[in-house]
């Protein structure tokens, strides 16, 4: 059987499907979509119109628990892909997760649980979003970035390739960490330089940058470009890069 579509799936006409396709029950897939070879699509999920599944791509996936895992079990909505959005080869969006109308996942990349991701949102290659995260529209999350849960990114920052994000800093031990586990927080057209570390819980401001390198563990005033280890203060953000001055529509 080349391929396995439950009675249930409501699939728009029109809807192009390659060959091995798995289509769990209660599939909802808008016209215009098309689903690459060797995809899997997950019980319940909502695929909207003109929507781009590339093959071997797993969709709505339920999240697995180590034996020594910390993870409790919660029951997970289905998987929302909006309108329009554009999911690479061998990419694994898991179910409680939704993305916003023209998302593009690129190829090899993965989207945990609880996850949102405002429209228009680039999600590069190889990049990991880990459970429980808030991504605006108009991010840019380059190649082998590293976003690690709970962490909250608004619209319109860049975070350049190779950033690594860190939310315990308790590497693991004693159960005090639990109280204080939080990525992140970055704001409103903030731009992080290639393989910058960001500490838990700091907060970057809006439309400050931070350098190439850098290991960020205090918080970053709005409009401040930092740099070195650990960061610190450079210079104000150049007035002509401020998303004020870019032109862009209004959000």
């Amino acid at each position: 059987m080349e391929s396995s579509v439950d009675p249930t799936a409501k699939i728009a006409p029109g809807v192009e499907m390659g060959t091995y396709v798995h289509i769990g029950s209660g599939v909802s897939i808008g016209e215009g979509s098309r689903i690459g070879c060797f995809v899997v699509i997950h019980d319940g999920t909502t695929i909207g119109k003109n929507v781009l599944i590339s093959d071997n791509s797993v969709i709505g996936k339920l999240p697995m628990k180590a034996a020594i895992s910390t993870l409790k079990a919660v029951e997970l909505p289905p998987a929302v892909i909006s309108d329009d959005c554009i999911v690479g080869a061998s990419s694994v969006i898991y179910s409680g997760c939704k993305l916003g109308r023209g998302v593009m996942v690129a190829d090899q990349a993965a989207v945990r649980e609880d996850v949102e991701i405002g429209d228009f949102t680039i999600v590069g290659r190889g990049v990991v979003v880990e459970n429980h995260c808030r991504v605006g529209r108009y991010v840019k999350i380059e190649t082998n970035a590293y976003v690690t849960a709970r962490t909250i990114i608004e619209d319109r920052c860049f975070i350049a390739p190779m950033v690594a994000m860190a939310n315990d800093n308790f590497l693991g031990r004693t159960e005090e960490r639990f109280k204080w586990t939080k990525g992140p927080h970055i704001k409103k057209g903030a731009r992080i330089g290639t393989n910058a570390t960001l500490m838990p819980r700091v907060v970057i401001g809006e439309d400050a940058v931070v350098g190439a390198g850098a290991v960020v563990k205090r918080d970053v005033p709005p409009r401040m470009i930092v740099a070195g280890v650990p960061a610190g203060q450079v210079k104000e953000t150049p007035k002509e890069q401020l998303l004020e001055n870019q032109g862009y529509p209004e959000d």
